[in-house]
């Protein structure tokens, strides 16, 4: 649906911004009055990671006015591969800082504000007030319905971005003319279905396909250009190179914009989509170890004077990267479609872990399920071994 203009438009753009946008001032539908709208507009995006990344890059080369980073995390060397944003030397910086700079280099025109802080209920509908639109660069459920109530509430446009391997997604939810992403997901899925990136990867180009998708969209909202994707979702696979439009309507039982509202104020987000499901959360009490512990008992192993069974629960291509010296690969999978809980020794306690410990957390609580009373994993699960034990190994 064709949408008028987010923004007013600026008093006037200088000689040197003319020069600098005069392929959007050629183009009809933008011209000066829809490049004075973008330099008038003040645009949030959370996270400046993967989609934050060029999101960031091209709403500051289009001539943004104002750009608001949300970041409170630094830059990782398995960010590079996909956050295009930081650099090698940015490696430790703060995501923000390293983010601001690059959007500094690429135009110098455009405001930046910093707000290094976790996004939580107690900050956001201060900080989104600010802006006139938001675009959302987070990979977490939690965070996904903190934005979208809180745009819901403040009655703005949220642009949202969603990545995973080789497919992504793309919509503008806006309550005010149609559904919001409580009416697409009205809730989220169970604690340990869907796999973070850092679980399951993501091909670093997706990030430029969806995030310029996003921009696309932000662009079209400020400046009441063509038809915004509100009501609409792409879905994109980059292995097929497919697009699908799937229309996407306003729910009435939804419980944030619905017509009798439930939610309308914000909570506890966390909650709300839980890290682990409360089996798992009740399965590790009393039964999680560290890596110094497992490192004690490994060498208990070695000189006979304990046995045990120690299970990786990771994917195989996870594996291959790096993995704790005696483990025996079976995917959490196998656990939970029950394959591998007939395969385990009696005789034998069961040690579980993964990369950090959420998924063999979840499988902790299907192997205590099936009668192994005495099964534990360990917190931290491979990273905290490599930070801990064995650094020279590498991490991901």
């Amino acid at each position: 649906m064709s949408l008028p203009p987010l923004v007013e438009p600026a008093a006037e753009l200088t000689v040197d911004e003319v020069r600098r946008y005069s392929r959007h001032l050629i183009i009809p539908d933008v011209g000066m009055a829809g490049q004075k709208r973008l330099k008038n507009a003040k645009v949030l995006c959370v996270g400046a990671g993967g989609l934050g990344s060029p999101a960031l890059m091209y709403l500051a080369a289009a001539g943004v006015g104002t750009l608001g980073i949300v970041e409170f995390d630094t830059v990782d060397e398995s960010n590079l591969q996909r956050q295009i944003i930081h650099s090698q030397s940015d490696i430790g910086r703060s995501k923000a800082e390293s983010a601001a700079d690059t959007v500094r280099g690429i135009n110098p025109y455009v405001q930046v504000n910093l707000h290094e802080t976790r996004l939580d209920s107690t900050n956001v509908m201060e900080l989104f007030s600010q802006y006139d639109l938001v675009v959302d660069g987070t990979d977490n459920f939690a965070t996904r319905y903190l934005v979208n109530d809180a745009c819901v509430l403040l009655n703005m446009p949220y642009v949202w971005g969603s990545i995973y391997r080789f497919d992504g997604q793309a919509s503008v939810f806006w309550s005010e003319h149609g559904p919001c992403y409580r009416c697409l997901y009205p809730e989220p899925p169970p604690p340990g279905m869907v796999p973070s990136c850092s679980e399951g990867g993501v091909l670093g180009v997706l990030c430029a396909s969806i995030g310029s998708i996003q921009v696309t969209e932000a662009v079209k909202v400020l400046t009441g250009i063509g038809d915004p994707l509100v009501g609409s979702l792409i879905v994109y696979d980059a292995l097929e190179m497919t697009y699908r439009k799937i229309k996407v309507r306003k729910d009435p039982n939804c419980a944030v914009c619905g017509e009798n509202p439930t939610v309308t104020e914000l909570i506890d987000y966390e909650a709300f989509c839980g890290a682990v499901s409360t089996e798992a959360a009740e399965a590790i009490v009393d039964s999680t170890i560290s890596v110094r512990q497992l490192e004690d008992m490994l060498n208990a192993r070695e000189r006979g004077e304990k046995d045990f069974v120690l299970i990786d629960v990771r994917e195989p291509n996870e594996y291959d990267i790096v993995s704790i010296p005696g483990s025996v690969l079976i995917p959490k999978n196998e656990f939970l479609m029950g394959d591998a809980l007939s395969k385990l020794p009696h005789d034998k306690q069961i040690v579980l872990h993964c990369k950090v410990g959420g998924r063999s957390a979840e499988v902790l609580a299907a192997v205590k399920g099936a009668g192994f009373a005495d099964a534990i994993h360990v917190g931290g699960g491979v990273l905290a071994w490599v930070s801990q034990i064995e650094p020279d190994k590498p991490s991901y």
